[in-house]
């Protein structure tokens, strides 16, 4: 298997913001997107296209859409490929280029907003200075919970915040915006995502909850007019590794001084001098099942994008970076709560960097 590499300017999630807030036409883009009155866009976190294209059977409501698979950003995981979708950048421009990344010189758990030494962490705008929505005032629908969040500041920041914690709500704010004449939206989801941790990707569970998402999916339509469009996209896909699929990574931890990212694309911040060694060791104990890069490496051949817009971006990323191949995932020794997700995300391979973009119109 070969990696999936983002192609930055065309196909990819952060395409899709501009294509139809910012008058950038893209012909991978539905051709229905510039005809709609109103554009509601749904981020299905956690929806992959292979999961999608294996459980259409019982998703009517998506498989009745029209669209196709395109790449989420490297890393596939949630904090990097959000703020993508909503700044139309590439990580190596916005800076957030993992979920847990090196921020003056300690780990920084981007959606938690914690630093791992406990002391206070910085201010939202110092890590992340984009504007979303190309800078427009967009009305966004996401859980309650999420509203004072520093990620929240952080990719969201200047937006008209809608909260809800029923999805009855949710689509009820989406009936009451569009009918008011908001000509765009954003709504997120992110129980797909959620249970795929908690319960895998092979359990009931996860078949229920694509249902659910289907259905949610069949509300929103019904109660849009058929002048507006809704499209859905993701942030990444996901990968079952169960508990069994948790590595250790104790051959490696004499050259590491932090352990970052995901669990299935960890970042190994080395001690001083031995980026080359742990490198080496790397690829000697795990290359077998993972895809192992240096940092320049990941920069320089564009993986996160065009070169970095801060000489800071690049040092928030692992020397070395572990990125899984095959059902596994790298055990952080100081996260160890980490090993209770039975399914990750962060890789390279085609179940994590596909994803959707489908578009169907209302039906009130």
């Amino acid at each position: 298997m070969d990696p999936i590499r983002p192609d930055y300017g065309g196909p990819t999630i952060t395409g899709l913001i501009p294509s139809i807030v910012g008058g950038r036409p893209a012909n991978w883009v539905p051709a229905e997107v510039s005809d709609a009155r109103a554009v509601v866009v749904l981020v299905l976190d956690g929806l992959g296209w292979t999961a999608l294209e294996s459980h259409r059977s019982v998703l009517p409501e998506l498989d009745a859409c029209v669209g196709r698979e395109i790449t989420t950003v490297v890393p596939s995981t949630t904090s990097s490929a959000l703020t993508s979708i909503v700044t139309g950048l590439a990580p190596s421009q916005h800076g957030i280029v993992g979920y847990r990344m090196r921020v003056d010189g300690v780990i920084f758990n981007v959606l938690r907003w914690q630093r791992a030494d406990g002391n206070r962490p910085p201010d939202p705008f110092d890590v992340q200075r984009h504007a979303p929505f190309l800078g427009r005032e967009v009305p966004v629908l996401t859980k309650n919970e999420f509203r004072t969040t520093g990620f929240t500041d952080a990719h969201l920041r200047g937006t008209r915040f809608f909260g809800w914690s029923a999805t009855s709500t949710l689509v009820e704010r989406v009936r009451r915006l569009v009918a008011g004449g908001e000509r765009f939206l954003y709504a997120y989801y992110p129980s797909i995502d959620s249970v795929a941790h908690e319960h895998g990707l092979v359990d009931g569970f996860y078949e229920a909850e694509l249902r659910a998402a289907d259905a949610l999916v069949g509300a929103v339509r019904d109660v849009l007019p058929t002048d507006a469009l809704l499209v859905i996209t993701a942030d990444h896909g996901q990968v079952h590794t169960g508990r069994e699929g948790w590595m250790s990574l104790a051959a490696l931890d004499g050259l590491v001084d932090a352990y970052g990212g995901d669990g299935r694309f960890r970042s190994l911040y080395a001690r001083r001098g031995a980026a080359k060694e742990l490198a080496a060791a790397a690829r000697a104990e795990l290359g077998h099942v993972a895809w192992v890069y240096e940092r320049a490496e990941l920069f320089d051949d564009g993986w996160l994008g065009p070169p970095p817009t801060s000489p800071a971006i690049p040092r928030r990323l692992g020397d070395v970076v572990l990125a899984a191949r095959e059902p596994v995932s790298f055990i952080d020794p100081t996260m160890t709560r980490e090993q209770t997700l039975l399914a990750g995300h962060g890789s390279l391979t085609p179940d994590e960097m596909l994803v959707p973009l489908l578009v169907a119109p209302g039906r009130a």
